[in-house]
């Protein structure tokens, strides 16, 4: 009887929330990474958006080394340098005064940040269709995506959903009552959805008007991911709350609840909490990508290698739109042959994401080179062709 499998182990030991697995990793270099049977894979996924220094970045190993033999985790009772550090560095990167509250993941900042708008004396809160802020039931409550949502519902209440980049729907859904205004600057999830141009700046003067917290999700788009280290820069919006996760630590897990001004001090001792959040390790991981990114000036190399990118990718006429900033890219297909897609750039050795039938998401690691960008163009036709023939 021969051994199982990788993948019939996992099937018979873990959940069966993620579906089969495509394959089995076992290490990586850079943006590559080799699976269980010795084949190698250009990583244009990057954990979804994670790995902001690929696999193995000597300086995030040494960071993470450094600091577990050093000190590894504390309980919220005491401070540790690299906690005070990394949150003294995302509020200078911000530029705005605040205060910050370390999770453990997206969803968990998302949860707190949730906590903190009940602060505010309302409950209503107004995000937008497309959007997606976790699975938590916090962070479901505010995600729109109906099959997520009703296997758990009733889900905490008084969220409205309106038209991702519509201003006369956000301005006709928020009132008086209403806590927060809930966007991320650039929709990840649903296939990398621009905002149209002023739609950050006018969702900033709709929230003033009622005197309602302006909360951006930066969980996919922060750290340097659309070449800024916020993606709401280019709008000149300041929020009241930002939240953070994925390529923060590099594939360390952490998220942070940046609240600006007078929103860091709503939460007060005993409202919220976390035993792992602001671990010592994951801050000093934090602070290593932040360091490599300023060092290795990768903001700049994202924007030039991200525009490279799109312009490839956009050259085929099988692709009929490709959006996105930096390295956060999503396109649009002729046909709804994105699982095809998908399954041809693995079968060519490249990892790519397909959200929806039509769309295509990249988000590799922000260390990708201008050699793994050509490989992927130089394939790209093939890949498109396998995928219409196998979806024809």
């Amino acid at each position: 009887m021969s051994e199982p499998t990788w993948g019939e182990r996992y099937a018979g030991s873990l959940m069966n929330t993620f579906g089969p697995p495509k394959t089995t990793l076992v290490r990586g270099q850079g943006a590559h990474v080799w699976d269980a049977d010795g084949k190698e894979y250009v990583d244009f996924l990057g954990g979804i958006a994670v790995n902001a220094l690929g696999h193995a970045h000597p300086a995030l190993v040494e960071a993470v080394s450094t600091q577990m033999s050093t000190l590894g985790h504390i309980s919220n009772f005491f401070a540790s340098e690299p906690q005070v550090e990394l949150a003294e560095k995302l509020l200078s990167l911000l530029g705005a005064p605040g205060k910050v509250f370390f999770t453990n993941s997206g969803a968990e900042a998302n949860e707190a940040a949730f906590k903190l708008t009940r602060r505010t004396g309302r409950t209503h809160v107004v995000a937008a269709e497309g959007g997606f802020h976790g699975r938590t039931m916090g962070a479901l409550a505010l995600t729109s995506k109906e099959a997520y949502r009703a296997p758990f519902e009733p889900l905490p209440g008084d969220v409205t959903f309106v038209p991702y980049g519509d201003q006369d729907a956000l301005a006709a859904a928020v009132t008086d009552r209403t806590a927060a205004i809930l966007l991320e600057p650039i929709q990840g999830e649903a296939g990398v959805v621009m905002p149209p141009d002023g739609y950050l700046a006018t969702a900033r003067a709709i929230a003033d008007e009622h005197g309602a917290l302006l909360w951006f999700d930066e969980v996919q788009t922060g750290v340097g991911r659309t070449g800024r280290w916020f993606a709401h820069e280019t709008s000149g919006v300041t929020p009241d709350i930002v939240t953070l996760a994925k390529g923060l630590a590099g594939g360390f897990p952490i998220g942070a609840c940046i609240g600006v001004g007078a929103a860091g001090a709503m939460l007060e001792p005993g409202n919220h909490g976390t035993t792992f959040g602001g671990n010592p390790v994951a801050c000093a991981a934090a602070l290593a990508v932040i360091a490599t990114i300023e060092s290795e000036h990768l903001l700049e190399h994202v924007t030039v290698l991200g525009q490279k990118l799109r312009d490839g990718l956009a050259a085929d006429p099988r692709v009929t739109e490709v959006r996105g900033e930096g390295l956060l890219v999503g396109l649009d297909l002729s046909a709804p042959v994105s699982a095809h897609v998908a399954a041809a750039a693995m079968a060519h050795g490249f990892i790519i994401n397909n959200p929806t039938p039509g769309r295509i998401r990249l988000a590799p690691p922000l260390v990708l080179t201008t050699d793994d960008v050509d490989a992927l163009l130089a394939a790209w036709p093939a890949i498109l062709d396998d995928a219409m023939a196998a979806g024809s």
